[in-house]
């Protein structure tokens, strides 16, 4: 436990902490206690009052499991968040990359200079505000996660008692404005892209990915059943094509419809089972900035789609299955979504209204005539 020493001190030459009988210049009270690995602290304070608040709060700090050592909070952010980067392995290289990102950009420039004690709940507030000022609110939500990650591995590393980034009001994201094309959009875009045009027709009838779809291989097609089972990923970071699982980590299996499946068929005749079903002119990996700038931007101009993403021929395939019939769980299995619960955020306001026939079909129930019991 914490004792305050009742006598009064100095600094001495060497810094030594040297008695003195009276109250002189330069005197103080001195606080000593052991942290909770054991170590040797102590504090000097002007006042006794001070350091007997301050005994009762490493105290009560030491019991509830929330003490941080004096100094701990001296470390500046930018080392905090270089070793926060260092321990992000697990993550994908995608992910980490757009975290690097987020740190090299916008945290390291704001607050690589200053110390994690010194990082205040209403300086933070400040930052994300005027960040919400010249970026979309998304992009300010990602990166403010990034950061009270950041925070948070400070706290569990005892340098400070709680993350100032915790309770921020953040920028409220603007519902997304999908498209979605119908079946005769779907078809001139694909006429319009020429001989890419099944590239466009399979990412609107299945809803992949573009890094699944380029890293679809031809044995994981299965015409029998009319089905492609998605099991892996590419990506493109910084101009590295990075392999992968999936974006929820667990393989699928989506449906073909028949005159997708009749395409595909053509396209995997006298292929190998590890070729790729998507490849591009010269057999590599189709890499989506490729597709844009050779075929679909133009096509999606010819059209008069402007600004159309490929990204939105996945919005598309859900519109489509909705409109055929398909209910939450279909969808979400067909897309890959983690829950359901994602499935309806994205897409619940195309589910067909159905209140009106339920009322209606407890109202004929109601008023049906008894039936006799037997």
């Amino acid at each position: 436990m914490a004792d305050i020493d009742d006598r009064w001190y100095r600094k001495g030459p060497d810094g030594e902490d040297i008695p003195t009988p009276r109250h002189g210049q330069g005197s103080r009270w001195l606080l000593r206690w052991r942290d909770p690995s054991g170590v040797q602290r102590k504090k000097s304070f002007k006042r006794k009052a001070e350091a007997q608040k301050f005994a009762t709060d490493v105290e009560h700090r030491m019991l509830s499991g929330s003490y941080v050592a004096p100094h701990a909070g001296r470390v500046l952010v930018d080392e905090s968040a270089r070793q926060w980067l260092d321990a992000q392995a697990h993550l994908s290289r995608s992910t980490f990359a757009r975290y690097e990102i987020a740190v090299n950009t916008h945290i390291r420039p704001r607050w690589g200079r200053v110390q994690l004690a010194a990082v205040t709940h209403a300086d933070v507030q400040q930052w994300v505000s005027a960040l919400a000022r010249e970026y979309s609110a998304a992009s300010v939500i990602k990166v403010h996660r990034v950061f009270s990650q950041i925070m948070s591995w400070a706290v569990r590393d005892a340098r400070i008692s709680q993350n100032p980034a915790d309770g921020v009001r953040l920028p409220r994201p603007a519902p997304p404005d999908h498209r979605y094309l119908d079946h005769r959009q779907v078809t001139e875009l694909a006429d319009a892209c020429g001989t890419s045009g099944l590239v466009v027709r399979f990412l609107a009838y299945t809803g992949l990915r573009w890094g699944e779809l380029a890293a679809l291989k031809v044995k994981r097609v299965d015409l029998v059943r009319r089905r492609v089972l998605i099991a892996e990923s590419v990506t493109e970071v910084n101009g590295e094509l990075v392999w992968g699982t999936t974006k929820t980590h667990e393989r699928r299996s989506v449906p073909l419809p028949r005159f997708l499946a009749e395409a595909v068929a053509h396209l995997v005749a006298h292929r190998a089972s590890d070729d790729l079903l998507f490849s591009s002119p010269r057999g590599g990996v189709l890499r989506v900035r490729n597709f844009r700038r050779g075929v679909f931007d133009r096509a999606v101009k010819e059209v008069g789609l402007t600004g159309f993403h490929p990204h939105e021929l996945r919005h598309t395939a859900a519109s489509l299955a909705i409109a055929s019939g398909a209910d939450v769980k279909i969808v979400q299995q067909m897309l890959g979504h983690k829950t359901a619960t994602m499935t309806l955020d994205l897409y619940g306001h195309l589910f067909p209204d159905r209140l009106n026939d339920i009322a209606d079909r407890m109202d004929r129930e109601a008023c049906a005539p008894d039936v006799p019991r037997e």
